[in-house]
């Protein structure tokens, strides 16, 4: 098996609470809850954007044998929608449509594509509210930053719309006079782009705006757990006027998906966000057709606050890096590492920070922290919490379940919390903010890059020559100083070490879907 398909947990309704007077409020939330997200729902039917069928060879088809899978909504745990529950001979369609679409599509001028891609960003933005409720719907996430993620990945279309036009080749000066040397880049092919559900839609845009702008045709393998935006997104897509078997959607079940893209000869191409285990699967697999391969994997991002900041800026950003999406970001601040002198009142800040946060359903007014996405991930947090607990760490904000039930967490800060725990070695992925204390500067440094991960990173100091010193000593592919949201699409994301390879955004992520070709002109003296 290639990649293992993510555990899943339908809750069912809210949970029973003591007190018969707080079970009551509970209970009139939860009802309110599932009647704005029926009412989106229908909205979202009658619009068209709520698709449940898969994209293959430009038709919407259930799958073959007609299984579906269950679309939750992680706020409330009831469904949202059965979706076709597609596997390999599905995929293997899918991968022909784009492979015989490709030929025509990368031959079309790269200002059509620009056109295009143009267009599909246009109706993107025209559609934000819509998308923006889907994404809270399938993920959580509060729905102003729910309707901020659709910016997000729309920029991706916007970006490489423009970037398409700006694919340069070379001239190189010749080794002999009768002879020209020229360098052209082209692009690699079918594309197997796999996302993951974080972020339904900007993990999206962000692999095929590059791919299609290049001139790859691709073949898309969004999360089971949050299909419905990624299939909206093609349907603007072929509104736009990208050619129906030129993109094409897939989901299901993980497993066999994943491995059709990996064993076709006909998938040149795959890019994959998600976690490092996956990942070294998905690298090995695709080693016996040598594909190029893209990975945006599992961080440990350290948040490095020294005695120098400005307490208000380092509570501010590392609030924004940790909390975001309730922690199930792999930039998260997932280690908050404080100077000695700053500890105790970055402590008392952070915590009066975090304890205004407000926990609740996404729909609605004034949530800034949604769901955790299924038990499972409330259950890995529970487990990371009582192994610091149990080895000294101490809470002194949250640290358990919500009382809306659900999945719903208490944003949570630990204090007293040490390089041999869970939570300073593995990713929490959850609203858990663990606060390390160290020394000096190059204590910061050693413990910042003390782990196998190397994607983003955050220092917080008033001083240039630190932080020059610093971000230049950090083994990690994104440094934000004095800032704690630094993605872009203008700027190059990925990590090093075990948190993947290459990068995607910016100018550089164009090339990860270009093959470099290298002609000799010969006899170029004669008349």
């Amino acid at each position: 098996m290639v990649i293992g398909a993510a555990a899943r947990v339908a809750i069912g309704g809210c949970r029973k609470l003591v007190s018969s007077h707080t079970s009551l409020l509970v209970s009139s939330q939860c009802r309110q809850m599932s009647m704005d997200a029926q009412s989106v729902s229908e909205k979202l039917r009658s619009s068209g954007l709520l698709r449940t069928q898969g994209l293959i060879g430009g038709k919407w088809i259930d799958s073959y044998d007609n299984k579906t899978i269950k679309v939750n909504n992680p706020a409330t745990g009831e469904i949202i929608a059965d979706v076709a529950c597609m596997g390999t001979k599905e995929t293997n369609d899918a991968i022909a449509s784009s492979y015989e679409a490709f030929t025509s599509w990368s031959r079309l001028t790269a200002g059509e594509r620009s056109k295009i891609l143009r267009r599909w960003y246009d109706l993107l933005i025209a559609h934000k509210e819509e998308l923006g409720q889907l994404i809270t719907l399938e993920q959580g996430k509060p729905l102003k930053e729910a309707i901020g993620e659709v910016a997000y990945g729309a920029s991706f279309i916007e970006y490489y719309a423009e970037e398409a036009k700006r694919v340069y080749g070379d001239i190189i000066p010749p080794n002999l006079s009768d002879r020209r040397l020229l360098v052209l880049k082209q692009p690699v092919g079918v594309v197997g782009a796999i996302a993951p559900w974080n972020f339904p839609l900007a993990m999206i845009t962000r692999k095929v705006g590059p791919a299609l702008a290049s001139g790859c045709t691709v073949v898309v393998k969004p999360s089971e757990l949050t299909p419905l935006t990624a299939l909206a997104a093609a349907e603007l897509a072929l509104q736009a006027g990208v050619p129906p078997v030129a993109l094409n959607v897939v989901m299901g079940n993980a497993p066999e998906i994943g491995d059709a893209l990996l064993s076709s000869r006909q998938v040149r191409k795959i890019t994959f966000t998600g976690s490092t285990a996956v990942g070294k699967k998905l690298m090995a697999a695709a080693a016996p057709t040598v594909k190029k391969v893209s990975l945006e994997l599992g961080g440990n991002a350290p948040s490095i606050v020294f005695d120098d900041a400005d307490l208000d800026v380092a509570v501010k950003g590392t609030l924004a890096a940790k909390f975001r999406n309730s922690g199930q970001t792999c930039v998260c601040a997932n280690r908050v590492l404080v100077q000695d002198g700053i500890y105790d009142k970055f402590a008392e800040a952070f915590s009066e920070a975090v304890q205004k946060l407000e926990v609740g359903d996404g729909f609605k007014e004034g949530t800034t922290q949604g769901p955790l996405i299924n038990d499972a991930a409330v259950q890995k947090v529970q487990t990371f919490q009582q192994d610091a607990v149990s080895k000294g760490a101490k809470i002194i904000l949250g640290g358990k379940r919500h009382s809306l039930g659900s999945t719903f967490y208490e944003p949570t800060v630990i204090r007293d919390v040490s390089n041999d725990m869970l939570m300073s070695k593995e990713e929490i992925f959850g609203p858990v903010a663990p606060l390390i204390r160290f020394k000096t500067e190059e204590d910061a440094i050693r413990l910042a890059n003390d782990t196998i991960a190397g994607l983003a990173a955050y220092i917080f100091t008033n001083s240039v020559q630190r932080s020059w010193r610093v971000f230049e000593a950090l083994e990690y592919g994104l440094v934000g100083v004095n800032e704690g949201l630094i993605s872009t699409e203008v700027a190059p994301f990925g990590g090093v070490k075990q948190s993947g390879l290459g990068r995607e955004g910016s100018k550089y992520g164009m090339d990860e879907y270009l093959e470099i070709k290298y002609v000799c002109l010969g006899d170029m003296n004669r008349h």
